[in-house]
């Protein structure tokens, strides 16, 4: 065996590792899990448009923090949601 055998076996053992590791990490993408993706990137958006939302508020009505922590509250709350999505699907 020269060296340049030796080097060939090591890239596809190397590339081999890279594509299993892929595989065994990446989450979404595949058959069922393409609705729960979906949903988690809807709730994402939604989180940070109602978080955008609260901070205006704060600015915009700072006499009005019942208002401000209602929207802050309800974006949380879309972020828990979104996150349970995330380890139990």
């Amino acid at each position: 065996m020269n060296q340049e055998d030796v080097d060939k076996i090591i890239a596809e053992a190397v590339a081999d590792s890279k594509k299993q590791s892929a595989a065994k990490w990446h989450k979404g993408g595949k058959g069922s899990k393409d609705s729960v993706l979906t949903a988690r990137k809807v709730l994402n958006w939604a989180f940070m448009i109602g978080g955008l939302a609260a901070v205006i508020l704060y600015f915009a009505c700072p006499e009005n923090k019942v208002l401000f922590f209602s929207v802050g509250f309800g974006a949380v709350v879309l972020k828990l949601v979104e996150f349970y999505l995330r380890f139990m699907f």
